[in-house]
């Protein structure tokens, strides 16, 4: 498989949510559960729910925990106190809020299980047969649950989760730092790497890192958004990476 890269990228970035494993859209059921019910509680019965879709895409998907709580409550015009990161799962505080959130995301992934995209599992053998370096980057604390229940932590040389971003000091999506810091652990310039996303959050980070190409991976018919936030191409299957003409400079 011709992995349509310029020749100079020695190393793949790969986040998980969306784009290694189908969990975007548990992620965002999830948020919704946790957040129209504290909604409700806060504005009654004519609360306007939390859209896991948009409201997921622009302001949650990507973002440490807390970072997409205060972002998506700021979108409301509210505003509630951080809390402790130890305080119990609840609607009180962000980290409460945020905990409550986790919960409800383990449970749906214990019953489901978790699934990976093939396409980029396709992508990922022909990255590793080629002698390419590859890391996970991700905000998520279940990363590695998570692909060890999906049997694929094996395909990465490195990984920064938010558990190795909360133990370094990283800050999250869209700040470089978790990317950054991926690039190092592999020995490499962010010039020599691809990150390859599909959150607007994460074409922030990209774009900012100065990374060497920057793929949208466009699974929910964002591609025109993806562009905006700093993607040198957007696809819909990776497998099609090498054959996509529509890539744009960027700004």
């Amino acid at each position: 498989m011709a992995l349509g890269l310029p020749a100079v990228i020695r190393a793949c970035l790969f986040d998980l949510d969306g784009v290694i494993t189908d969990t975007a859209s548990v992620h965002a059921a999830a948020w919704k559960e946790a957040f129209d019910a504290f909604l409700q509680q806060r504005e009654g019965n004519g609360f306007r729910p939390f859209a896991a879709d948009t409201d997921y895409r622009e302001f949650v998907d990507g973002r440490p925990r807390a970072d997409g709580v205060r972002c998506f409550l700021s979108s409301r015009g509210i505003e509630l106190r951080d809390g402790s990161p130890d305080d119990p799962p609840g609607l009180d505080t962000v980290h409460a809020l945020g905990r409550w959130k986790s919960g409800l995301f383990e449970a749906r992934i214990h019953s489901q299980g978790a699934e990976v995209f093939r396409d980029t599992m396709a992508y990922l053998m022909a990255v590793r047969d080629q002698g390419l370096l590859t890391a996970v980057v991700t905000s998520s604390a279940n990363c590695r649950e998570i692909l060890r229940t999906a049997r694929v932590e094996t395909l990465f040389d490195a990984w920064i989760d938010g558990v190795v971003a909360a133990s370094r000091g990283l800050r999250g999506k869209p700040h470089p730092d978790t990317f950054l810091a991926a690039a190092r652990d592999l020995g490499q310039h962010p010039s020599q790497c691809a990150v390859f996303e599909d959150a607007q959050a994460g074409m922030d980070a990209g774009r900012s890192g100065h990374f060497g190409w920057v793929v949208g991976v466009d699974r929910t018919g964002q591609a025109d958004a993806l562009y905006a936030h700093g993607a040198d191409a957007v696809v819909k299957d990776l497998r099609d990476l090498a054959g996509t003409p529509d890539r744009r400079p960027r700004a």
